[in-house]
């Protein structure tokens, strides 16, 4: 039997990077905070408090393949991403299928809301946060190590 340990899901964006995170008991995926992207640099310092507080075990990254399952425009710079991950926090980072996360993401948020589960707009960090949640959620399902 392994011990429990937390994980730190990213949805990676040229604009925003969703986070969540989850633990490998619950095995429940929750948003966090999305972080800005800036001249295409994502905002280490908010990333770093990110993964001192929680300290995680494994970080997860979204990997963008199109819908027919090639790569996707956006796969190169996922990939540079979970491996500045890897180099940053000396972690082992896992990539996942993002493929329809946000989508999937989005129309959760807008039952919420319609339910009046929900109160306040869906804005675009927290559908990009609640894709990484999706993200963390396949992971948890025996989704990921997929090859960099």
């Amino acid at each position: 039997m392994t011990r429990p340990y937390t994980v730190l899901a990213f949805d990676f964006g040229l604009k925003r990077i969703g986070i969540a995170c989850g633990d490998t008991v619950t095995r429940q995926a929750a948003p966090r905070r999305a972080v800005r992207v800036r001249h295409g640099d994502p905002d280490w310092e908010a990333i770093v408090r990110e993964v001192r507080a929680l300290s995680p075990a494994v970080l997860v990254v979204g990997a963008p393949y199109n819908v027919e399952g090639g790569e996707g425009t956006l796969l190169a710079a996922a990939r540079r991403f979970a491996a500045e991950l890897e180099s940053r926090f000396a972690l082992p980072v896992q990539l996942v299928d993002e493929r329809f996360s946000s989508l999937e993401a989005s129309e959760a948020l807008k039952m919420r809301r319609a339910s009046g589960e929900r109160r306040r707009r869906v804005e675009r960090e927290d559908i990009d946060s609640a894709a990484a949640a999706v993200i963390l959620g396949r992971w948890f399902q025996g989704e990921g190590s997929i090859n960099r």
